[in-house]
């Protein structure tokens, strides 16, 4: 298997994002977590180059208004269950040319923190759950975000390993999928720092502050 043949590497899906209308709201609670955010934040919510100390950045951190095709990218399953009420798409893609690995983040900002909440095990069951293969085990990420998941297994024909992680930050839901063509490129470890980093970025964000968390901090 090789690097071209993963599943989880969506540079040609961030080639497909087009441009779209920014925009911000709150839900009615007045609730901070509850703070919808806008298209720049969520793009600004992806790590970029400067995050990830050691990658090299495939696809720059892209955001656009969710639509039809987006929907069918974001939430591949049934009638695109887990995108009712989202907002925002955004994704960026990188890789490590020495361990062979990609690493992709993907953001769907909805309108609401219940839409968020709702659409969480919808698309963790359903889709996101089973990208890091049937053999995949779970493992801790620690306390970031309101809720959390992570799977680790074989991603590849030849037992090459790959992680999925999903995180809820307030209104918005998160996502690292990981994979290298080399059996030691990625670790739990290294898994749970880029989860990290976006998760950490997210809160930044909806506390009304440019995000700033990178690797390393």
């Amino acid at each position: 298997m090789t690097m071209r043949n993963y599943r989880w590497c969506v540079a040609t899906v961030a080639a497909l994002l087009l441009t779209g209308c920014d925009g911000g709201a709150e839900s009615d609670t007045g609730n901070a977590k509850a703070v919808a955010l806008t298209k720049n934040q969520v793009r600004e919510t992806l790590p970029d180059g400067e995050a990830m100390t050691g990658w090299t950045e495939s696809a720059r951190p892209t955001a656009v208004e969710m639509d039809k095709l987006h929907r069918s990218q974001a939430c591949p399953i049934k009638d695109n269950a887990g995108c009712e009420n989202s907002r925002f798409y955004g994704t960026s893609t990188f890789r490590r040319d020495d361990t062979a690995a990609t690493a992709t983040f993907l953001v769907v900002a909805y309108d609401s923190e219940q839409a968020a909440r709702e659409a969480y095990d919808v698309l963790w069951d359903g889709y996101y759950g089973k990208r890091a293969g049937q053999r995949a085990k779970s493992f801790e990420l620690g306390p970031i975000g309101d809720e959390r998941d992570a799977r680790f297994g074989s991603s590849g024909f030849r037992g090459e390993p790959g992680a999925v992680t999903q995180t809820r930050v307030g209104t918005t839901l998160l996502w690292t999928l990981a994979a290298s063509a080399d059996k030691g490129g990625i670790d739990e470890d290294g898994v749970r720092d880029l989860a990290t980093v976006l998760a950490e970025r997210a809160e930044q964000a909806r506390n009304g502050d440019a995000p700033t968390a990178a690797l390393g901090d």
